[in-house]
């Protein structure tokens, strides 16, 4: 069984980013297992816990939660035409003590959610610059840009069919994408 690490962008509680990640996770097919991982417990990056420590308890279970991944799929909103602080911090955590990253050839998705029209574009490529230089191999079609995405939830909190087919789309061509990758 392959497990697909969901990485949400967003802390609140009733976050649109959220609702997305479960529903891809629902679109898994078996043999794939959705893991959702924690950031809202990492405290602020700072090099001198890798260096001097104590390193702090979250960023152990962080790194060893991601080391146990097959793939990565990042689902976020849009700050100011960038990644969330929470999303940036987890990269940063995950990525250090240097030459120690969790994330090292772990194939990714980024998928942007916005209540907005351009669908958190600027997020969007923010996080794939990040993903590149961290050697996420990162699907590059279909994009996935998630924009109005009020229109896509129902009353009930589910996502309306039209847009899940949409996702399942993504999805599938990221599994695809994540078996060649890791024959």
């Amino acid at each position: 069984m392959k497990k697909i690490g969901f990485f949400v962008g967003s802390l609140r509680k009733d976050s649109y980013s959220k609702k997305v990640a479960e529903s891809f996770a629902r679109l898994l097919p078996d043999g794939y297992q959705a893991v959702f991982v924690e950031l809202g417990e990492l405290p602020l990056y700072n090099q001198d816990y890798d260096d001097f420590g104590p390193v702090p308890e979250s960023y152990q279970k962080f790194r060893g939660e991601v080391k146990q991944l097959d793939g990565v799929v990042f689902v976020t909103p849009e700050y100011n035409r960038s990644v969330p602080a929470v999303l940036k911090n987890a990269l940063d955590v995950g990525s250090r003590p240097f030459g120690k990253s969790v994330w090292d050839k772990l194939p990714g998705l980024v998928v942007t959610v916005s209540p907005g029209a351009i669908g958190g574009f600027g997020a969007n490529h923010h996080l794939r610059q990040s993903l590149v230089f961290l050697n996420v191999p990162t699907l590059q079609q279909p994009e996935a840009y998630v924009g109005h995405i009020t229109d896509s939830i129902a009353e009930d909190g589910t996502i309306v069919p039209g847009t899940e087919q949409f996702f399942q789309t993504i999805l599938d061509s990221y599994l695809a994408f994540l078996e060649k990758l890791t024959k």
